[in-house]
């Protein structure tokens, strides 16, 4: 088992520092001078190489990397040349919104497409499946920020229980926090949540058809008992990764879903700063995701182990 988790960590570290490669060089080789840009097409050529000095472009490119990438090691992201302050206080501002939204979609996803998958599977082929499927290939099919429009007619221009957009702050309370980010989460959870129950309910029909479910059903165990003790935990496999595939997404994807609600993530806080041409605060929220996600196919990698023993004997 240690050899596998060393092996999984290694793997993460060199991809983040082949990430990290990428993102700097990929943004810095595109055209424009951030420090031209911020000033305007009319400022001077004395005050735009002036901001360039205090900016640090007058370096090298490796050079700047170098201390980039030193920087990351003790999560100094530098400072953003739009806002003045710490690129690490713009994130940690912005992941105050962004992990719980993430988090609260994952849990929405996952309460409601595990019983639908479950239930699809007991009753494969027969009309509860079938509608189900049909459901579930619906909410695959169309894009989140339709249903955010559509749960924002409902719930907040049509029935006024939750507001339309906007985030008061944690300070203002957790339920006012909270009812901000139902709507968000939900447009969130419900394509994912389709297309976990198909992954469930696919996972599930896989393991029935397996001697040992057939050994516990010839010794008397109902199909219901069979499908929870045997078939829903030998089926777990392609659902964790699935999970974490969402979660990464859900984390790093939030850009549309953010926008329409007018959240102050941190998917917001990537198009400001695309838009400002403000690079360190880009390369920070870039790197910080891709670190997120790394982390999360580990956890990933290390609960296979415990879900199934025999990968942990293996390994």
């Amino acid at each position: 088992m240690s050899i596998y988790l060393i092996r999984r960590l290694a793997s993460g570290l060199l991809t983040l520092v082949v990430a990290s490669v990428v993102i700097f060089f990929v943004l810095e080789i595109l055209p424009g001078d951030p420090a031209r840009l911020m000033l305007g097409m009319n400022a001077t050529e004395d005050a735009v190489q002036a901001l360039r000095v205090q900016m640090g472009l007058d370096e090298g490119l490796y050079a700047r990397y170098v201390q980039w990438a030193c920087g990351l090691l003790s999560l100094d992201f530098g400072r953003s040349y739009t806002y003045s302050v710490p690129v690490a206080e713009l994130i940690r501002e912005r992941a105050a919104v962004s992990l719980p939204l993430a988090l609260i979609a994952l849990t929405l996803s996952t309460v409601i497409a595990i019983p639908v998958g479950l239930f699809a599977a007991a009753r494969r082929g027969r009309m509860g499946d079938t509608m189900a499927m049909t459901v579930s290939q619906f909410g695959v099919a169309v894009p989140n920020f339709w249903f955010a429009l559509m749960l924002v007619y409902v719930f907040s221009v049509w029935l006024r229980l939750v507001p339309a957009g906007g985030f008061p702050g944690w300070q203002s309370g957790i339920w006012p926090a909270l009812k901000a980010l139902i709507l968000p989460a939900l447009a969130l959870a419900l394509p994912q949540a389709a297309i976990l129950a198909r992954v469930t309910r696919s996972a599930l029909l896989e393991v029935l058809g397996e001697d040992f479910i057939r050994t516990a059903r010839a010794k008397g165990l109902t199909r219901k008992a069979t499908l929870w003790r045997h078939a829903l935990g030998n089926a777990m496999l392609p659902v964790l990764t699935i999970l974490g595939l969402q979660f990464a997404f859900l984390l790093a994807g939030t850009v549309i879903i953010e926008n329409v609600f007018y959240l102050p993530g941190l998917g917001r806080l990537l198009v400001q700063a695309i838009n400002q041409r403000d690079l360190i605060v880009v390369e920070g929220v870039v790197m910080l995701l891709v670190a997120a996600v790394v982390l999360i196919n580990l956890l990933v990698d290390l609960s296979y182990a415990f879900v199934d023993p025999r990968l942990r004997t293996r390994a």
